[in-house]
């Protein structure tokens, strides 16, 4: 493998990067004016639904493995320009070269380990020569990390995931284009909340004895300040803006 790549790529950055708003960074960074765009793992869409809302993409197809959301994606109100679809980034449903814009958001470290690199080839296969890929991962840091790795730690599965990214850049696959690092509040208006998306998520659900779910209640509360319910947190992310060689 190319070391200079190696060199150049970084699981965490040396500072946090600043606080962005998720959707504006997108926005700002991606070329979506007429763009056939592919989502992989779009969970709950609530970022596929903004996106759409911008109304500059010709399409999205937002797809999503896991079968309970995805049945909850399509008994949603439709989203203009979107369609909702069963699949995997291992094994895309969708022609060759027939994307402008790919985009993994904290989905890639979700892929089975032993399909990672199987899934970039993929992600060239979908893509237009010219094409990107932005490949948002979260940083394993940070008080948020430190509460979700105490009943689910991915420091394994992130790692791997950053490291089939290398591999795909080192051996040619993609081009590096960029890597930075950046910053988004995460809100929780309440306990119950962060138990409902974070400990109940469909596509991770886990149960807790009494003793660890009272543990994570309580850093939880950690976070809240005075005369408040809820808890913000800021996460750490690394975005690798790669691109389908021409």
């Amino acid at each position: 493998m190319n070391s200079k790549v190696h060199a150049a790529m970084h699981i965490s950055g040396s500072e946090p990067g600043p606080l962005v708003d998720e959707v504006a960074l997108l926005a700002s960074r991606l070329p979506l004016d007429d763009a056939r765009v592919l989502e992989l793992g779009c969970g709950a869409a609530v970022v596929t639904r903004a996106l759409a809302g911008l109304g500059r993409a010709r399409s999205i197809l937002a797809l999503e493995v896991d079968t309970t959301q995805h049945a909850l994606n399509l008994a949603a109100p439709p989203a203009p320009g979107v369609t909702f679809a069963h699949g995997g980034a291992e094994a895309i449903p969708a022609a060759d070269a027939s994307a402008d814009v790919v985009l993994m958001l904290r989905s890639l470290h979700h892929v089975p380990l032993d399909q990672l690199d199987t899934a970039l080839r993929e992600l060239r296969r979908v893509l237009r020569p010219g094409g990107l890929a932005w490949i948002l991962e979260p940083v394993f840091a940070g008080p948020f990390n430190d509460i979700i790795r105490f009943f689910n730690d991915e420091e394994v599965v992130r790692r791997a995931a950053f490291d089939a990214v290398r591999r795909a850049v080192a051996d040619g696959v993609f081009e590096l284009v960029d890597e930075r690092f950046y910053r988004v509040a995460r809100t929780f208006p309440d306990f119950a909340t962060f138990e409902q998306r974070v400990i109940g998520a469909t596509f991770n659900a886990v149960r807790l004895s009494p003793e660890d779910h009272a543990e994570v209640r309580r850093r939880f509360e950690a976070h809240v300040g005075p005369g408040e319910r809820g808890a913000r947190f800021e996460q750490p992310l690394r975005v690798d803006l790669l691109r389908r060689p021409e």
